[in-house]
């Protein structure tokens, strides 16, 4: 990986105390503003609390310490949810396949970054990212729905008991509705009240603490959580308010680091997991670029997207040696950096470092934050990552992007990340070739040539005429697979009696072609042969003319018959329609 250096190197250089008070400062608020995210997506996700914040801190050091941005904070982010979720409940993978998928991930965004493709992932449509951000979206919010409205369902104990406990969804999106209409009659109103509760303190303490020196630094979702604990604590002590679960009554916080394990890996389980493992990838990468990108702009600096791509791998292949889950660029923490004062990775090393204390010191205490608080925080998560007034503006561009953002929407919703991202990508491909295609003409000139047309020529203003029995063929683009094909339908539908006994294939507007491109001029050639048909290439670009002679497409040909002018081509016409 020669060339790629992380970039705490150069911010080292000349880095004084002051930077570093500034760094300090940030990395503690964001280490704070990290620590509920992490505790509500790891939940979310399937997993116990403690992992979401194992990866804050293992992938927050790593991608701080690796990156190829200045301010990147890494970590797990709601985008992952749902693709987590799906892995850790299937039985046929559980944890272990997690960790294994998080693992292949991680190699992949590596190679990536090594052979220099960060740039690539940043030419993914548009509206493929809405889409799947979008659908994203609408999932998280979806997962919480039993936790806002308190429902439960009927169980029996190991002593044989009916009892109530929380209640379990299908993995998809529309059993979960199903699931949730089913056990309606369950609602627990002072589920309800926490959660929206908890969301409106969300909203609007960061408001209404704007201009309160401290305070303000604090994000909404910490006084939500400590309010709505708080809130929770006093329903059930003076209100005998029943019902309202919390982290603890479902999960055992480990407050300490788990010891690092390495998962059985066997081929079997690659060859599974590995068409999840390239989702987790490009949609980390998409994730980490975008914010890089976003980072650049407020800050005026240029991040190297391969070392960050490399990093952001290193942090995926060793996270889940811990137990983490996976994780990438977090725009919003990002931002919370430089917002606070963060100009250096050494800021994103601090909120590592701050996690860690927290997860050590004061871990148990989360046992008592209620769950609907958490979903009221997912679905402020939820909400940020919608992007609908984007997604609506995206409704009124071309139907070809329409289409694409919507199909992607609706897979990623109704069945999973994996299937729309590979649809997605699939339809906007096509419908690139399809507009790339439809830039490209191919023109047939049987009376005379304009000069004034950009023509390749020797000549003066005289207008050239064509002989009779002679046709120029004027191919205007790209000559790929898509163009040589109707190049062909072109040729074959024309009368045999009407073709010409000489062809000049005019390509001076045809930047590149490709082997198919080829394959059927050389095709063209042999059957006009057999034919008696002469084919003259005039005008051929130094970039077509250099991959043709690479391919031998010469050897096929008559050396006399490839003109680098229209008029010298014209000639060598006369010449054969005279020697019959």
């Amino acid at each position: 990986m020669k060339g790629l250096t992380p970039r705490i190197v150069s911010c080292i250089k000349g880095y004084d105390k002051e930077t570093f008070a500034k760094d300090l400062m940030a990395g503690i608020i964001v280490g704070i503003v990290a620590l509920p995210l992490a505790i509500a997506f790891g939940i979310a996700s399937g997993v116990t609390p403690e992992k979401g914040i194992i990866t804050a801190i293992v992938a927050g050091f790593i991608i701080s310490l690796l990156g190829g941005t200045k301010v990147q904070i890494g970590g797990p982010t709601g985008a992952f949810i749902v693709i987590i979720y799906g892995i850790v409940t299937n039985p046929e993978y559980g944890l272990q396949g997690l960790l294994i998928a998080t693992m292949l991930a991680g190699v992949i965004l590596v190679a990536l970054g090594a052979f220099r493709l960060g740039a690539v992932i940043k030419f993914i449509p548009y509206p493929i990212i809405i889409g799947f951000t979008a659908g994203i979206a609408v999932t998280i919010f979806t997962t919480q729905i039993g936790d806002i409205l308190g429902l439960t369902q009927e169980t029996v104990s190991a002593a044989g008991e009916t009892i109530r406990v929380p209640l379990k969804t299908p993995g998809d999106f529309i059993g979960k509705w199903i699931c949730y209409f089913r056990n309606i009659g369950t609602f627990n109103p002072w589920n309800f009240v926490v959660a929206m509760g908890s969301l409106l303190v969300i909203i609007f303490s960061p408001k209404v603490l704007s201009k309160v020196k401290g305070l303000n630094k604090i994000p909404g979702s910490l006084y939500g959580i400590i309010l709505g604990t708080v809130a929770v604590a006093l329903l059930k002590n003076y209100l005998g308010a029943e019902g309202i679960d919390t982290i603890g009554d479902r999960f055992q916080i480990q407050a300490q680091l788990p010891e690092m394990v390495v998962p059985t890996i066997t081929f079997e389980l690659i060859q599974k997991l590995m068409p999840v493992a390239f989702t987790i990838a490009i949609l980390g990468a998409i994730e980490s670029l975008l914010s890089a990108a976003v980072a650049d702009g407020v800050i005026s600096d240029r991040h190297d997207s391969n070392m960050e791509l490399v990093a952001q791998g290193v942090a995926n292949m060793v996270a889940p040696l811990f137990g983490g889950i996976p994780a990438t660029g977090a725009i919003a923490r990002t931002m919370t950096n430089i917002n606070n004062g963060g100009r250096t990775p050494v800021a994103g090393i601090i909120h590592a470092v701050v996690l860690l204390l927290i997860l050590l010191v004061l871990m148990p205490l989360a046992k008592y934050i209620p769950m609907a608080t958490l979903a009221a925080v997912l679905v402020i998560v939820s909400y940020n990552m919608s992007g609908w007034r984007t997604f609506r503006g995206l409704l009124k561009n071309p139907k070809s992007d329409v289409t694409v953002l919507l199909i992607t929407f609706f897979l990623t919703v109704i069945f999973d990340l994996t299937i729309a991202i590979e649809i997605g990508l699939i339809i906007a491909c096509a419908l690139f070739i399809k507009r790339v295609m439809e830039t490209t003409e191919i023109s047939v000139i049987k009376d005379e040539i304009d000069p004034s047309d950009e023509a390749d020529m020797n000549v003066g203003d005289e207008h050239l005429s064509i002989p009779q029995g002679c046709a120029v063929y004027e191919i205007n683009g790209p000559y790929f697979f898509g163009i040589a094909n109707k190049f062909d339908d072109l040729m074959a539908s024309m009368d045999t009696m009407q073709r010409p006994r000489v062809q000049i294939i005019r390509m001076r507007k045809v930047p590149f072609i490709d082997s198919t491109g080829i394959h059927n001029l050389a095709n063209l050639i042999e059957m006009n042969h057999e034919k008696d048909i002469h084919v003259i290439l005039s005008g051929v670009t130094p970039k077509v003319h250099s991959q043709l002679e690479k391919a031998g497409f010469y050897e096929k040909m008559n050396p006399d018959h490839i003109c680098p002018h229209i008029d010298i081509a014209l000639s060598k016409a006369n010449e054969l329609l005279a020697n019959g």
